[in-house]
């Protein structure tokens, strides 16, 4: 195979990865959808944290930023009708923060703290969309 068939197929592999990701997200339900941007979310702290261990700014920065992002989309989808809403807005408000400052300072200590309340969000969240997709189970008959 020559280089440039090489790259061409390699570029069709992208494209059918890129609309594979796309129809994944467009078909989702709105809680595999939050559980989705909080995969991706810890994914983009854990690669920053390694990218900052190993003296890759560039790298931890790009991640850095996508998680800035997904923690913007995760705050402007809040509904605020929901009791809890101030509060989890005030944690992505503390996570964009820590997030900049990780950035800003290149410090893995802050992305590590950030990645600490992540994770058992992620958690929660992967839980709760469990619980709403879960068959509900018949009552038996007597």
């Amino acid at each position: 195979m020559t280089a440039f068939a090489q790259r061409a197929r390699v570029a069709q592999l992208r494209a059918a990865q890129q609309r594979y990701q796309t129809d994944a997200v467009l078909s989702a339900t709105p809680e595999r959808l939050v559980t989705m941007l909080y995969d991706r979310l810890l994914l983009d702290v854990e690669r920053a944290e390694a990218a900052q261990l190993a003296g890759d700014w560039q790298e931890a920065a790009t991640q850095l930023v996508h998680a800035q992002a997904i923690v913007a989309e995760l705050n402007a989808s809040l509904a605020d009708t929901w009791d809890g809403s101030a509060s989890l807005r005030a944690l992505y408000v503390h996570l964009t923060t820590t997030l900049i400052g990780a950035n800003v300072g290149r410090d893995p200590q802050r992305t590590r703290q950030c990645r600490e309340l992540i994770a058992p969000l992620r958690d929660a969240w992967h839980g709760a969309a469990q619980a709403m997709t879960a068959p509900t189970p018949v009552p038996a008959r007597a």
